[in-house]
């Protein structure tokens, strides 16, 4: 997305446009946070890993040379600061299960809610589960809904290892949850 919008984006916020850069976190938070959580285990921790991206982006302005999308830019950077966290957490803290901000309809049941926030838990534990790259492509791609471009610019990765890297995501993720049913044996 090397378009003249971007273009004129970036000329905004590296002459200290407020506006623009409130516009750019308006925009981009909430994707963030989603993707932090791939990586990290709490949503404190994926708080942390957005702000300390909006930090280095703020720092990095100047730099930022234009060879992709500013989103894909800010993205990239999130990635590598979640990952880095993820480690480090993985090493001191034991993975949380996510699922506790699943949202039942007026219409569920109390069967059906529990019912899916294991199934969102389970898969939640296999996304966390796969290789880091992987990780990455699955959330990007499936959760987020990035194009292929979009990560082969954020990741570093080509096209080709790209579909790669999301067909053994997605083929792991089925193999995990194959034979799930929601209920203990």
């Amino acid at each position: 997305m090397r378009d003249r919008d971007d273009l004129e984006l970036v000329t905004r916020l590296q002459d200290s446009d407020a506006t623009a850069f409130a516009a750019l976190i308006g925009r981009h938070t909430a994707a963030l946070r989603r993707t932090a959580l791939a990586f990290v285990s709490t949503g404190a921790s994926a708080d942390e890993v957005v702000q300390d991206t909006w930090l280095a982006v703020l720092a990095g302005l100047r730099a930022f040379e234009g060879r992709c999308s500013i989103k894909t830019w800010i993205f990239g950077i999130l990635i590598n600061r979640a990952k880095t966290r993820g480690v480090r957490e993985a090493r001191t803290l034991p993975v949380a299960a996510l699922g506790d901000d699943a949202v039942a309809c007026a219409a569920d049941t109390p069967k059906h809610v529990l019912l899916r926030k294991e199934l969102a838990g389970a898969l939640a534990e296999a996304i966390g589960g796969l290789p880091d790259r992987q990780r990455a492509v699955v959330v990007l791609r499936d959760a987020l809904g990035w194009s292929g471009d979009e990560v082969c610019g954020a990741l570093g990765v080509t096209e080709t290892n790209q579909r790669v890297l999301l067909h053994r995501a997605r083929s792991r993720l089925r193999t995990v949850l194959a034979g799930y049913s929601g209920r203990e044996s």
